[in-house]
């Protein structure tokens, strides 16, 4: 473990609702002493950032880390674990795994709550940091700059893996959410040719089910003429 005192722990996702690519999940650990560098950079929720600036502060943010920790749970993971868990049990258990791999001893931990009851969905992590303050809110990574620098590492590295994504198809897939309509048209177009959804599609979506679905209905009908 590392023995520094007063370690803050800040948690956030980038990738939860997209129906392509993986869900990004980051811990970042900061001494509490350095939090106004935090301030200072300019660190705030990534969705309010331009993807330049993210990217600027990416490596910056890691540089003024006690530690940070992302994972990344690719569709198909997402898919095989749905069959068990809700996607806020998911990612309750992929955080505190994240916080767990930091190998430090945190004072206070700040949570972007998946939960409608959000201190409910912090219940969990006070098991297993029973001496940390934890606060788990809505919105957290608008409050509190610890949790935006964990949501910009974590949207900087799901933005990676969508370019490659983009690059090995060739195709424009669009940012790969639901109603993006370069998604949808995408995700149907590669189902009618190729019958199956590609490996990086969440099958367990409702937009894959209902492509799925109108696909197997229209096959019947050819059957039937």
């Amino acid at each position: 473990m590392i023995l520094i005192q007063e370690i803050i722990i800040g948690i956030d996702e980038a990738g939860r609702g997209p129906v392509l690519g993986p869900l990004v999940i980051c811990a970042y650990a900061i001494e509490k002493k350095d939090l106004h560098q935090l301030k200072l950079l300019g660190a705030k929720d990534s969705k309010m950032l331009s993807k330049n600036k993210r990217t600027e502060l990416y490596q910056k943010l890691i540089d003024i880390a006690v530690n940070y920790k992302t994972i990344h749970l690719s569709a198909s993971e997402i898919d095989e674990m749905r069959k068990k868990a809700s996607l806020n049990d998911i990612e309750q258990k992929i955080m505190i795994k994240a916080v767990l791999e930091l190998k430090v001893n945190p004072s206070e931990i700040y949570i972007d709550a998946a939960d409608v009851k959000e201190e409910r969905f912090g219940l969990l992590f006070q098991s297993y940091f029973p001496k940390a303050k934890i606060v788990s809110r809505h919105g957290a990574d608008k409050t509190f700059p610890v949790v935006s620098a964990a949501s910009i590492i974590a949207k900087v590295e799901r933005d990676r893996e969508i370019e490659k994504i983009k690059e090995k198809t060739g195709i424009n897939i669009g940012s790969g959410y639901p109603s993006d309509p370069k998604t949808k048209k995408f995700l149907n177009e590669y189902y009618i040719k190729h019958k199956k959804f590609p490996y990086f599609a969440r099958e367990s979506w409702d937009t894959c089910k209902k492509i799925k679905e109108k696909g197997v209905q229209q096959a019947k009908i050819n059957e039937y003429f």
